[in-house]
């Protein structure tokens, strides 16, 4: 029985690194929370639920441009047992945005 040996090709890679000042970034953005979603009319905006096990919530429409950086968080699980994926979602500041909630009349 004969062996071969395959010698490894040595690879240089090059680490490629984007500028990134967070303290910066953190000054040019607002983070909100919550469970986000599409829009049910407008393709270029997004939606965040901030509290989706709730039934009296509040939630966010943002437009997609606007998106800084979109952070995973754990998910939620209900007591029904439905979970939710939440987000940390940085926006630009000085956005136009709306905040829209639930009430009873």
């Amino acid at each position: 029985m004969s062996y071969f040996f395959i010698e490894s090709q040595t690879t240089n890679l090059i680490r490629y690194q984007i500028p990134f000042d967070i303290n910066s970034f953190k000054s040019e953005h607002v983070v909100f929370s919550g469970a986000l979603g599409k829009h049910p009319n407008d393709a270029n905006k997004v939606v965040l639920i901030s509290d989706p096990h709730n039934n009296n919530t509040r939630y966010y429409e943002f437009e997609r441009a606007d998106i800084g950086l979109i952070e995973k968080q754990p998910n939620l699980i209900s007591t029904d047992g439905e979970d939710f994926a939440m987000v940390l979602l940085w926006i630009k500041a000085g956005s136009i945005a709306t905040q829209s909630s639930v009430f009873i009349v």
